[in-house]
């Protein structure tokens, strides 16, 4: 990330549950700042209205194989900006499923707005839903079993500072418009 770029104004809104997104959201705020980039971070329930001249990165925590309901409410309010898109799940990033949703929230994103691009890392599954899971008869489709079993323990090392370099790197590729899908 050795070229220079002008610095540029950014709006970051979050929607996090346990904490996951709050602080990838944090990572790249850190990291846009320190690259000289003038930027404003808000909780997705404070609603905050894009400035003038503003880019605006969008980030959420996956639900039922999408963007959580209220970042997808805030992005459906976006008109006519350039939006970026981060997000914690607990699956594996490069599943189907992390795949799917992606291509779900920028489609979302790009109905209104130019949307960027979409980075996606794991997180830490709630507690709750991990012991909900151990519940479900072995017959479930989401009961808990052993390759279940590892992608939580996997998850919850997540997110970790490589995943909060790798969503900076990705967020300022989106910024400079060097990526758009």
């Amino acid at each position: 990330m050795a070229e220079t770029m002008a610095a540029e104004k950014v709006l970051i809104v979050y929607s996090s549950k346990t904490g996951n997104t709050r602080k990838v959201a944090e990572g790249i705020c850190e990291g846009f700042r320190a690259a000289g980039h003038v930027v404003r971070i808000a909780p997705v329930e404070e609603n905050p209205a894009p400035e003038a001249g503003e880019t605006v990165f969008v980030g959420f925590w996956a639900d039922k194989g999408s963007g959580d309901k209220k970042a997808r409410k805030y992005l459906k309010g976006l008109k006519g900006l350039k939006a970026g898109l981060f997000g914690t799940l607990g699956a594996y990033p490069d599943s189907q499923h992390a795949q799917d949703t992606a291509e779900k929230m920028k489609a979302l994103a790009a109905a209104n707005n130019v949307c960027l691009g979409c980075f996606l890392c794991q997180g830490k599954i709630d507690p709750k839903l991990t012991e909900m899971f151990k519940k479900l008869p072995k017959i479930h489709p989401h009961s808990m079993n052993e390759e279940r079993q590892k992608r939580h323990e996997e998850a919850a090392k997540h997110p970790n500072e490589a995943d909060l370099a790798a969503a900076v790197e990705a967020c300022t590729t989106m910024l400079a418009g060097r990526e758009r899908a």
